[in-house]
């Protein structure tokens, strides 16, 4: 099977305005593939409204109906979802399927550092710019010193791997210094050394009272807003999940990472929504095997997850320590070790509307259970003489990471 390489992923944008744009991939089929594309569908901040997934194991076909912003990326993103789709050889001005020999290699850690004066939403401003430029954060430490000022380690990657260069660099420093203000006394970009990026991506330990707060498990089973429903009766081939559910950001990409993590393949799949925010996904699924899924504790464990990953795809809490007031964010990641995307330019954008200012911060890998979470831990300067209510903190960070701000 041949397709041209322009027609792998194609875009056709609405001919009245408040309709969706459908975006049609056309590609060699893998496991996963859904979950890696409707991340960067997230990524983009679009919203799916529907969503169609045919395959017959090699070649797959997926439409999605989304809404973007103003100011989407519409050919970048092209070039992103291109980029995740299995690799292709030409021959003849036509691509066809190849299997990737070797994994990709890892991508380079830079250290961003900068010091300059403190102000409501600095911390915001800043992940905004890294996330237009494509930079991601995979760890962050942030501090407070006694003179205002702020001083701030960034290790991140740069999904266009050109952060090596001197030009990448240069635009980086100024579009940050530009946020940063004439406050900013020092700022730098440098390549982090093995023994740096193995401590900066280390996942450890939590304190017991942090992970008491975040039983990623709890209060899924007996919840009846999402129901789940597997049945091996209507397919002689396939195992169908029903899903009903409350539409939140992210939502198909919180199903399809749940599968690609269990190893289950997508034959045919809907996904719609309904009035109210209601959505309805019909998946027709088998494992790596071919087989259905027939052994109960299979299914009853599928099904577990799936509740948990749609009623509380990430855990959000307010401790008291002492006089002063801590977030924490619990970001579930994928066994590639891919997380949710923007989760803290979500969190530092719901302080910002609160009209928070951060103290602290730091953000890294820990094993929560028996899985590894990105947790956010963020000490929040209320004000001499504030107090602000926890639950409204909560509240507010937590509508805004599920997209009912």
């Amino acid at each position: 099977m041949g397709i041209l390489h322009d027609d792998v992923v194609i875009m056709r944008q609405p001919e009245k305005e408040g309709d969706a744009t459908i975006i049609t991939v056309n590609c060699p089929d893998k496991t996963g593939l859904g979950s890696d594309l409707c991340r960067i569908l997230l990524f983009f901040r679009l919203t799916i409204l529907r969503g169609d997934v045919s395959t017959d194991g090699k070649w797959c076909y997926i439409v999605f109906w989304v809404m973007g912003k103003e100011n989407t990326r519409w050919s970048l993103l092209k070039m992103r979802l291109i980029g995740a789709c299995p690799s292709c050889s030409s021959a003849s001005g036509m691509y066809y399927y190849c299997s990737d020999l070797q994994p990709p290699r890892p991508s380079d850690v830079f250290l961003l550092t900068f010091c300059c004066n403190d102000r409501t939403g600095l911390l915001h401003d800043v992940t905004t710019v890294l996330c237009e430029l494509e930079l991601t954060i995979k760890k962050v430490k942030v501090s407070t010193t006694p003179d205002g000022k702020v001083v701030d380690l960034f290790f991140i990657t740069d999904t266009r791997e050109l952060l090596h260069t001197q030009t990448r660099r240069d635009d980086t420093i100024e579009k940050l210094t530009a946020i940063l203000g004439d406050g900013c006394t020092t700022i730098d970009i440098e390549l982090v050394g093995s023994e740096r990026i193995a401590f900066s991506q280390a996942s450890l330990s939590l304190p017991n009272a942090i992970t008491d707060v975040f039983d990623l498990e709890s209060g899924t089973s007996t919840s009846d807003s999402v129901s789940v429903v597997i049945d091996n009766t209507l397919s002689p081939a396939h195992t169908l999940v029903q899903i009903m559910c409350q539409h939140h950001k992210g939502l198909l990409y919180d199903i399809m990472r749940t599968l690609k993590d269990f190893n289950i393949q997508i034959s045919y799949g809907r996904f719609s929504t309904k009035d109210r925010g209601k959505c309805e996904i019909d998946l027709f699924i088998m494992q790596v095997d071919g087989k259905k899924i027939v052994d109960p504790s299979k299914q009853e464990s599928l099904s577990s997850r799936l509740k948990t990953e749609l009623l509380r795809p990430l855990k959000v809490a307010v401790m008291s320590r002492g006089p002063d007031t801590e977030l924490l964010v619990a970001n579930p990641v994928e066994l590639s070790g891919k997380g949710r995307p923007l989760v803290f330019h979500d969190i530092t954008l719901a302080l910002k509307m609160l009209g928070l200012c951060i103290f602290s911060a730091e953000v890294g890998r820990y094993v929560i259970g028996n899985r590894e979470c990105e947790v956010y831990r963020i000490l929040l300067d209320e004000g001499e003489g504030l107090s602000f209510p926890s639950n409204k903190i909560e509240k507010g960070v937590w509508k805004m990471l599920m997209g009912w701000e």
